[in-house]
């Protein structure tokens, strides 16, 4: 069988002709589209500012251009690993990444903050065909002792991602290259995609004998019904919540609810749905569901709100203000490492101490921001970004493991879909909510105090909520975690 032809999966996750020898290289340019997925997660925060001053985008805006890659990631994520499945996963990945490219350069062309909103959510579609082409890919094409390997590569690498897309991004913006400015970060995304299209001829193609079909009807009601409820979220404080908004939260809830019963008259009929309900009412797993909406919507707000305090509130550069945020990750990369050693030794307890740390970083933090207000020295908030990261590197991954054990063996796909998509629909959740929390206080702050006294004041309400879903979410991990 010849490189370009398309590999059946079997029921034991490998091909029925593998390849002699497995295909490192082409693992390269799979770990180089990871990259890039997450990269672009992440660089946009350092870059906030620069945007809201040439753009003249409101802070709405800048919550659409961040949670528009997130949203549209998180609902399309299924219908990725489908679609590569059916059609052939390398195919899918230079699709995908031929999309994410020129979507890249629309956001580094954008002339305006609309067009910047609408390029990002291309980007967040073409990752979402893009990234589950990398997992299956390294699945189908990897024995099981090369696999545990290239997924630590694959973790490895995406964990590094997270902390170049701040030191990285805060390098680009400052250093203007070419005077391109914030529009590097985007930029640099096309040679990397033209490069990454052209060795995919090295990724071996795989497909899956299960040829379903996509539903395509729940695909746009999910999809419909989540862009309803978010819009309103970030836009509507910003308008004084006028009827459309409300509007727009009543027709979300309707689709949402014509989602549930649309996905269960096919199951009922015999079709595979796109999300099983009956999974959803298994009462641990949709606890835990809840559990990464509530974890993952602490993180991407916190990083905007901070890149926010950083910058526009106390002047750093977008440098200094990605350096910044580098102890955070190099914290979360170690927890991480060390995460699955702690949880072998003690259990999913871990997860709940972490979960409990992760709380308490947060009052820290805001604790030293709310106490110093104008006076801040954002250095001195080193220490207790350290633990913030640390924590979140104890809780995320264990935590997937954990939610996606309470699932049958039969139902594991579907279920790492569900938590996927909940992972990225968390994630734009929690950067509207706090973006309604930190424009209200600015908006209703005093005119006689400082700028950075204002900004400072406006973090703390944000961060807020990312204490209280923290808080909550200790509660609910000390209630999955098994009794000895």
């Amino acid at each position: 069988m010849s490189s370009d032809s398309c590999k059946i999966h079997t029921p034991h996750g490998h091909a029925e002709e593998r390849i002699a020898a497995p295909p490192w290289l082409g693992l390269s340019v799979l770990l180089l589209a990871g990259f890039v997925t997450i990269f672009d997660l992440f660089v946009v925060n350092v870059a906030i500012p620069s945007m809201q001053v040439e753009l003249g985008a409101d802070l709405s805006q800048v919550g659409f251009i961040v949670a528009g890659y997130e949203l549209a990631f998180g609902v399309l994520l299924i219908a990725g690993g489908r679609l590569g499945d059916i059609h052939g996963r390398r195919r899918l990945f230079v699709i995908g990444m031929a999309g994410f490219t020129l979507a890249s350069a629309f956001c580094g062309l954008a002339p305006s903050a609309e067009v910047l909103i609408g390029a990002r959510v291309g980007q967040g579609m073409f990752a979402a065909l893009l990234l589950p082409q990398v997992y299956a890919s390294i699945r189908v094409n990897f024995s099981a002792k090369n696999s545990r390997r290239a997924f630590g590569w694959l973790g490895m690498t995406l964990g590094l991602a997270a902390i170049a897309g701040q030191i990285a991004g805060g390098f680009l913006v400052e250093a203007d290259i070419l005077g391109f400015g914030w529009r590097s970060i985007f930029l640099i995304n096309v040679p990397i995609g033209l490069f990454a299209i052209l060795m995919a001829r090295f990724i071996p193609e795989s497909c899956s004998p299960e040829r379903s079909t996509i539903d395509w009807v729940g695909v746009g009601l999910v999809s419909l019904g989540l862009g309803l409820l978010l819009a309103p979220l970030i836009e509507g404080p910003a308008q004084g919540w006028p009827l459309w908004s409300l509007a727009a939260l009543a027709g979300a809830a309707g689709l949402i609810a014509a989602f549930y019963r649309q996905q269960e008259a096919r199951r009922r009929a015999g079709f595979e749905p796109l999300v099983d309900m009956a999974l959803m009412r298994q009462g641990r797993f949709a606890r835990g569901g809840l559990l990464v909406v509530l974890i993952y919507s602490t993180s991407s707000s916190f990083f905007l709100c901070f890149a926010l305090l950083a910058q526009t509130g106390f002047g750093l550069s977008p440098f200094e203000a990605g350096s910044a945020f580098v102890p955070c990750s190099i914290g979360f990369v170690v927890a991480s490492l060390a995460a699955p050693r702690l949880v072998a030794r003690i259990g999913a307890s871990a997860i709940a101490v972490g979960a409990v740390v992760y709380a308490l970083a947060l009052g820290v933090l805001i604790a030293q921001v709310w106490v110093a207000k104008g006076d801040l020295v954002v250095a001195r908030l080193i220490p207790a970004l350290i633990l913030v990261g640390a924590a979140q590197g104890l809780i995320m991954t264990p935590l997937l493991n954990l939610v996606l054990g309470f699932v049958e063996d039969r139902q594991a796909g579907m279920a790492s879909g569900i938590v996927a998509t909940l992972q990225q629909v968390g994630a734009a959740l929690g950067v509207a909510v706090v973006g309604i929390l930190f424009g209200e206080a600015l908006a209703s702050g005093s005119d006689t105090s400082s700028h950075a006294h204002l900004y400072a004041s406006a973090f703390v309400s944000g961060m807020a909520y990312n204490l209280v879903a923290a808080a909550i979410a200790a509660v609910l991990i000390f209630g999955l975690v098994p009794r000895r």
